[in-house]
């Protein structure tokens, strides 16, 4: 939370190029990282507060491009449908890098509070990626096919003019490749806030994938989560 609060200290002193220095080395880090099989998309974390409450998010960064959507079906429970698609070429090299995922969860939140949250989520997704990377060294491919599961626990606090949240995602992902297939059991932590007010808010999203089984692992995977976006809210009931 400490964290959170520090970006937002810098947000607001107009320091936007602490945000643009972090992307540019991060995008760097993704193009170096030899075609990864696995990239994770945004965690949602939607910190819902009443029955009837509607979220729709556009996000952009690591993963590319994440569409989410989540709804409050009681005061306890909520679902989300959440996607993560990209499609980048090359200008001067055959390098390329294309995927579509789409995954649904549901799960239980609790207000803590007026401004605390805790929530929990778990679900299943879908997709398939391809890739190719190539340098003076060597050449790496990727054509998979994945199926993924995850549970994620969050905590955070959330007013009409910021959210923050810390959420640790634990995902269980085979992907598929020709015959071949492989099993990577990963840790996700992640640290989001959301700036506005009430109806409106940016979002921001850094993280991490950590592997737990890294000896067993036969894949590239994209290490950092990292992106900005736009979220509206409807059907909340402001204290």
């Amino acid at each position: 939370m400490l964290l959170i609060i520090s970006i937002v200290e810098i947000m607001n002193k107009k320091n936007h190029q602490f945000l643009i220095y972090l992307l540019g080395a991060l995008t760097v880090l993704y193009a170096s990282s030899c075609a990864p099989a696995y990239v994770p998309n945004v965690i949602n974390t939607p910190m819902l507060s009443n029955k009837g409450e509607f979220q729709a998010t556009v996000n952009a960064g690591l993963a590319g491009f994440d569409p989410q959507l989540s709804y409050a079906i009681t005061d306890h429970i909520g679902v989300m449908l959440n996607g993560s698609f990209a499609n980048r070429t090359s200008d001067s090299t055959d390098d390329f890098h294309k995927h579509i995922f789409v995954e649904i969860g549901s799960g239980y939140y609790k207000k803590i509070g007026t401004s605390g949250r805790f929530e929990a989520y778990g679900g299943a997704g879908f997709g398939k990626l391809q890739a190719e990377y190539e340098n003076e060294l060597w050449m790496a491919r990727s054509d998979v096919n994945s199926l993924r599961f995850f549970i994620q626990p969050a905590i955070g606090a959330s007013t009409d003019i910021f959210d923050g949240s810390f959420a640790a995602r634990f995902v269980v992902l085979n992907l598929k490749q020709e015959s071949e297939s492989n099993t990577g059991i990963f840790i996700e932590p992640a640290l989001t806030a959301k700036v506005g007010y009430k109806y409106a808010k940016a979002v921001f999203q850094f993280g991490l994938a950590l592997p737990l089984n890294s000896n067993t692992i036969e894949f590239n995977y994209q290490p950092f989560l990292f992106s900005v976006g736009l979220q509206a809210t409807l059907g909340r009931k402001w204290e």
